[in-house]
């Protein structure tokens, strides 16, 4: 699917002044959501009114980069309005695609709005020709972003086997390798990425000084301890420690970031259309720095030249200071 094109670098903005940075710093692509429950990180000071998306979408396009508006939770039954009129709102802006997963956002764009490209989730979790073929053939996607569960081959192999573009996450936060299945949050703080667009609400965080470690606690719930002079994570149920079969450890993810900067020429060769950086919740200092790596980076193999080495650099950046390729190579535990 890429082969003479270039890939394009989809970077995170979580507010207007992030989608400037991104821009500036070289980003093909942003992608932003409301300030409501329509978005996967609907969290407090974050995320962009009616005005501030058409204003955002005018800077980008002034720039030559584009505005993808991830309108990507669930919607609730009997409850689907906001869901439709984000996308409605979106497109008003001047959206250059949408990102949904729910089957009701999907066929609104669709039957309203067919001439928007249309971007399926990595909420939606499709990871096989056969979930991909049914949300092309019924609601006409033009790119999956994929769930970073596949390897490079897979990934090779399955755009063998689609005719639409894929993209793929390589750097920032790592999730429970299960995109759109995510319940954990919901149990300690009743919200939902899914449904409220919110995993571990900041209002649920706390950490606690005492003895000789630092105790993370969600919710009131211990997530995990940090002996002194280690970083101390946030807290999220996926990436905590848990006692099982007598040991004490990461049950689910360690507290590690996806860096795939050693994997771009890979990830292109495999048909790879789109490289997605994560962190909407992150500051335009934070946003500034990757997407500049990034673009030195994909320039360098767009050019047929050894990508520039990203992982110093941007260590300091990555959870934990600590970085993994992730299922792409299928090398951990």
């Amino acid at each position: 699917m890429t082969a003479g094109r270039r890939m394009e670098l989809v970077c995170p903005a979580g507010t207007p002044a992030t989608l400037r940075a991104a821009v500036a710093a070289g980003a093909d692509a942003v992608y932003c959501g409301f300030s409501d429950d329509t978005n996967a990180r609907n969290f407090p000071g974050l995320n962009f009114s009616p005005q501030e998306m058409a204003e955002g979408v005018r800077f980008a396009h002034d720039h030559g980069s584009k505005v993808l508006v991830a309108i990507n939770t669930f919607a609730r039954a009997g409850d689907t309005d906001p869901w439709r009129k984000a996308a409605d709102t979106a497109v008003a802006c001047g959206a250059d695609a949408v990102i949904a997963a729910d089957i009701a956002v999907l066929d609104h764009m669709a039957q309203n709005h067919p001439k928007t490209r249309l971007h399926l989730s990595v909420q939606a979790a499709a990871a096989t020709p056969e979930a991909i073929g049914f949300y092309t053939e019924a609601f006409a996607v033009r790119r999956v972003v994929l769930p970073r569960v596949l390897s490079v081959q897979e990934i090779a192999a399955l755009n063998r086997a689609i005719a639409v573009e894929t993209e793929a996450f390589v750097f920032g936060g790592l999730c429970v390798m299960m995109e759109g299945r995510c319940h954990l949050s919901s149990y300690a703080t009743g919200r939902s990425p899914n449904l409220n667009g919110v995993c571990s609400p900041p209002e649920a965080v706390s950490y606690e000084e005492g003895g000789d470690a630092t105790t993370a606690r969600l919710s009131g719930f211990t997530i995990d301890r940090y002996e002194p002079g280690m970083p101390a994570g946030y807290p999220t149920l996926c990436k905590g420690q848990f006692k099982a079969g007598g040991k004490t450890g990461y049950l689910f993810e360690d507290p590690v970031s996806l860096n795939a900067g050693t994997m771009i020429v890979a990830l292109k060769e495999a048909g790879i259309t789109a490289l997605k950086i994560e962190g909407r919740q992150r500051g335009k200092g934070y946003v500034s720095e990757v997407v500049r790596a990034f673009r030195r980076a994909v320039d360098a193999a767009e050019q047929g030249r050894d990508p520039v080495e990203i992982e110093g650099i941007l260590a300091s950046l990555s959870e934990g200071g600590r970085q993994t390729t992730g299922a792409y190579r299928k090398t951990w535990r």
